[in-house]
């Protein structure tokens, strides 16, 4: 009779083991931005001439395989990264994890930071992000560039976070983590609910109290990990149409060789606005002006 048990229970534990290990996540994109790595505090630090970009490149690409690695052991059966800062052209490919593709350099379409996602994908994955323009207590905070003081869609001020955030929902791909600083997280917390995020340093002035490398990438480890195991949770991240983008500059116009989207208003001094019912269209203005 105890024999019998036995073989019962453990028929019962096998079946458990089986269960854990299947997940519905099969496909995880993920968008890699560079100021929001930990101890990252400095322009230079994150500037290919900066002298010790390659030592913080490094540790990008070492916080993005955290994430990497949690995805895989939750059943992920692909996983495309996003080299997104900066030239697009800063995680280590042959420290990169083996199992992950790796999108590098910018292909000039609206995606941009997002460039490579569409609907097959489970889930969306921000590591290293940083908070937007204007921003206190984040010293490299801004959004896209120098040049933009505001960036908003229907009266939601949005940070880089919030614009992939959006371009993730048009495909119904939810995003489940981001890390970056304590700034970014809470605003990513109040534009896409109660994600999981984690922070591996918090700013004081332009200054920033970082978390030890190894600690902070066991931390998003364990955070991608969580997020993934209640994927269910999350919803794609939507706004109503019709869609108003305002756009506010530091300067009086557009910079470099960024060109007036057709459609788009000059509203006050530095100020420009654009409306459609289409939010592509909404997204694709704001690339181009930004």
């Amino acid at each position: 009779m105890k024999k019998a048990l036995i073989i019962i229970l453990g028929s019962v534990f096998l079946c458990s083991i089986n269960y854990a290990q299947t997940s519905r996540v099969k496909k995880v994109f993920i968008s890699v931005d560079m100021e929001g790595v930990t101890g990252v505090v400095h322009w230079e630090e994150v500037s290919r001439n900066g002298k010790d970009y390659d030592y913080f490149r490094e540790l990008m690409t070492l916080e993005t395989n955290a994430a990497i690695e949690a995805a895989i052991e939750a059943g992920a059966e692909e996983v495309v990264v996003r080299d997104s800062h900066g030239s697009a052209r800063n995680i280590v490919p042959t420290l990169l994890h083996e199992k992950a593709m790796l999108l590098r350099d910018w292909s000039g379409g609206y995606k941009s930071m997002m460039e490579g996602i569409d609907d097959s994908f489970d889930a969306v994955i921000f590591i290293g992000y940083h908070a937007k323009a204007g921003t206190p207590d984040s010293p490299l905070a801004h959004t896209m560039n120098g040049n933009i003081k505001d960036a908003s869609i229907n009266g939601v001020s949005l940070p880089e976070a919030g614009i992939n955030g959006l371009i993730a929902g048009q495909y119904d791909v939810p995003v489940i983590f981001l890390s970056g600083d304590v700034a970014i997280c809470k605003q990513a917390k109040t534009l896409f609910g109660d994600i999981e995020t984690v922070a591996v340093k918090e700013g004081f002035g332009v200054a920033n109290l970082n978390m030890q490398p190894a600690v902070a990438r066991q931390k998003i480890k364990e955070g991608v990990s969580k997020a993934i195991s209640q994927l269910d949770s999350y919803k794609p991240y939507k706004l109503t149409s019709p869609f108003t983008l305002v756009l506010k500059l530091n300067s009086d116009d557009l910079r470099g060789n960024k060109e007036i989207y057709p459609g788009t208003e000059k509203t006050d001094k530095g100020e420009f606005t654009f409306k459609s019912d289409e939010l592509l269209e909404v997204l694709k203005a704001f690339y181009k002006m930004r």
